[in-house]
């Protein structure tokens, strides 16, 4: 398990009974998670004094109630730093247990020694995006909400990386890699955190466990001819880490040699000093020969 233990200002306080309690700088939130279905003591104080609880709803969605938060506050990890907001369907806008893969995008945009271009697709608020940048490379940040573009160029500004070379970009990402491909564009690394499931702009039905191979087939396309990695989110529940390394290991290592690796995500748990699993990455690194 890849472990996001760095953070300073975010901390998974306990978890128990489909529930995570969290601190977010000052703030305490509980919050629901699908992978806690385990029932522990709640001996923490703050599960009964948060400053906001998401409840879900039983005809769907939910709500945050006792809600004493602001309309949004600063949240700050090593040199970055995001806006939280809570919104629709209990997200904040951050999502902590990517640490560990923006330490990795950095460190190796860094160490390869050359200018590199990142193409992040269902980029959401940006974590990944800011940490290419920071990195020193030139990214092109792609999501289909405009709101959320918005909210990661709000964070670019806000971690002093507006004048960092990054494209902005709203648009259904597969249409974008069309046209990318037509424009005979190309990238050196490629980072995308896809949905479960969703539909495109004509309708089409996105489905990950059927939609996934074809699309990072479809997205290798793009890579340049000295890629550097290739980086892969999922949040869907059930789909083992392996799946995705395998999805990785046919589709580039065959290709480009190099090497992949997959793991699941974790943050710690203060009460317990275990770790919340929260999804699988999977990485493909080229070798040194071709960096």
């Amino acid at each position: 398990m890849w472990i996001s233990d760095q953070w300073k200002e975010y901390e998974v306080l306990d978890a128990s009974d489909g529930e995570k309690l969290e601190r977010w700088g000052n703030y305490i939130l509980v919050r629901p998670d699908p992978q806690v279905i385990w029932s522990t003591p709640r001996t923490d104080p703050r599960w009964l004094r948060y400053d906001a609880r998401y409840a879900r709803s039983n005809s769907g969605g939910g709500h945050w109630n006792d809600h004493r938060l602001p309309d949004h506050w600063a949240l700050h990890y090593k040199d970055l730093t995001f806006l939280i907001k809570p919104m629709n369907f209990k997200h904040t806008g951050v999502f902590p247990e990517q640490a560990v893969n923006w330490d990795f995008i950095t460190d190796t945009v860094r160490r390869a020694g050359r200018s590199v271009k990142v193409l992040n697709l269902f980029a959401y608020t940006g974590g990944a995006t800011l940490a290419a940048a920071a990195g020193g490379a030139s990214v092109c940040h792609v999501d289909a909400a405009k709101g959320m573009v918005q909210m990661a160029r709000d964070n670019a500004r806000a971690s002093g990386l507006e004048d960092a070379p990054i494209r902005w970009i709203v648009d259904d990402c597969g249409k974008f890699v069309e046209r990318e491909l037509r424009r005979g564009r190309r990238y050196d690394a490629i980072i995308m955190d896809p949905p479960s499931y969703g539909r495109g702009p004509s309708g089409e039905v996105w489905k990950l466990e059927t939609s996934l191979y074809p699309f990072i087939e479809q997205v290798s396309r793009v890579l340049s001819d000295r890629p550097l990695f290739v980086l892969v989110n999922s949040y869907t529940t059930g789909l083992a880490p392996s799946v995705v390394g395998y999805i990785l290991d046919s589709i580039l290592t065959k290709k480009f040699g190099g090497h992949t690796e997959a793991q699941e995500l974790g943050l710690p748990v203060t009460a317990s000093g275990l770790c919340l699993p929260c999804g699988a990455t999977g990485r493909w690194t080229a070798d040194v020969s071709i960096q």
